[in-house]
């Protein structure tokens, strides 16, 4: 059960991310790995603050996930 609410949690974050920068590549399943990603990211970055839901810091996570959409967003750019 916790799995599924933390990539619950993953998708609207990456949702979130998604609305601030205009989209994410991917739909429903790019949400949850933009949210996951920038989980990650956004831990790694600024380590643990802010409220806290299903093991994932809400402040650190949305941040890392405008930075993983945003590079994932260049990326895509330069290919086409």
């Amino acid at each position: 059960m916790g799995f599924l609410l933390y990539l619950l949690v993953g998708g609207i974050i990456g949702w979130i991310a998604g609305l601030i920068l205009g989209g994410v590549p991917g739909g429903i399943i790019g949400n949850i790995v933009a949210g996951v990603v920038g989980a990650w990211i956004g831990h790694s970055l600024m380590g643990s603050f802010g409220p806290v839901v299903a093991d994932i810091a809400i402040f650190p996570a949305i941040i890392g996930a405008l930075i993983f959409v945003a590079i994932l967003s260049i990326i895509l750019k330069a290919i086409r």
